[in-house]
């Protein structure tokens, strides 16, 4: 006689399978949505602000709670173009905030391809000197900043608003732990075939650096065009006032209470530039960011 052996099968518990899904997309699921209502939270007052300038103000003197205008108007971007100094505000921050951004970039890109490929004396003492200043308040240098620009008669002119934020300690390290990243083996094969120190940074570093000096070109932008304290103190001059000072000195003005329209249309236009840089360039910042910190 012939035995036989069966191998049972273990059976899949439906309850368990089910728990087992419910869980998967609650992992997969929750974070995202936990996003989306910060994110919600957050664009609130961004529709508020957009809502009112699209608002009349004779309506705004009776209802500012509204998050959808009942009657649509340009009024009050027309004002804001037509009438006072907010086209002049807007120019001038556009150009501190470029030229900031631009001489950042080379100071930054400069310095951080020194620190990290050439040997110089004193750069074990000098880095971490350099690097320090991020730990610096930047109100602990408005005293001497301001009188060292009041010597120079720098005080409300444009290289007056942008030379203090020229170098920063923060686009060195990015720019340091960028080229510090890239392998030896491409500088030494350009070195054999002759290049200069000067032409290797230039026509090979820089190139590879694209999307760190595009991060560095985002933040320097956005953080000059946001700056508040400077600007009061050195621009006492109202044709010399940007953005962010011109839209403070409107708030404390009685006018304004009965023109809120036309603020809040003000704010929408300061806040353009940004938007649109973040919308164009946001795939170029996530990965600068992610290379500056070590990522590949």
């Amino acid at each position: 006689m012939s035995s036989t052996t069966t191998t049972e099968v273990p059976r899949s518990d439906p309850a368990a399978d089910l728990r087992a899904r419910r869980v998967h997309l609650l992992r997969k699921h929750v974070p995202t949505g936990l996003l989306l209502l910060l994110a919600f939270i957050w664009l609130i007052p961004v529709w508020w602000m957009f809502s009112l300038s699209l608002t009349p103000n004779e309506l705004l003197q009776l209802n500012t709670q509204i998050l959808l205008p009942p009657q649509v108007t340009l009024d009050n971007f027309v004002s804001v173009i037509q009438v006072g100094l907010s086209g002049r505000w807007f120019l001038n921050s556009l150009i501190v905030a470029s030229s900031t951004t631009l001489l950042t970039l080379i100071v930054s890109a400069m310095a951080g391809y020194a620190f990290a490929r050439l040997k110089f004396p004193g750069k074990k003492i000098l880095f971490p000197v350099v690097i320090a200043g991020l730990m610096v308040p930047q109100e602990v240098m408005f005293i001497p900043l301001f009188l060292i620009f009041e010597q120079f008669g720098l005080h409300n002119t444009h290289p007056g608003l942008f030379l203090p934020r020229v170098g920063i300690p923060l686009g060195v390290f990015i720019m340091t732990t960028f080229f510090a990243a890239i392998p030896r083996e491409i500088e030494e094969a350009a070195e054999v075939d002759g290049a200069s120190k000067w032409r290797i940074f230039r026509q090979i570093m820089l190139p590879m650096a694209g999307p760190a000096l595009t991060a560095l070109a985002i933040f320097t932008f956005v953080l000059t065009w946001n700056d508040y304290l400077w600007p009061l103190v050195s621009a006492t001059e109202r044709e010399m006032f940007t953005i962010t000072t011109g839209l403070a000195s409107l708030q404390g003005n009685f006018a304004q209470a009965t023109e809120l329209g036309a603020l809040m249309a003000r704010g929408v236009l300061a806040s353009v530039p940004l938007l649109v840089m973040f919308v164009i360039f946001q795939r170029q910042l996530i990965r600068g960011i992610s290379l500056g910190s070590g990522g590949k």
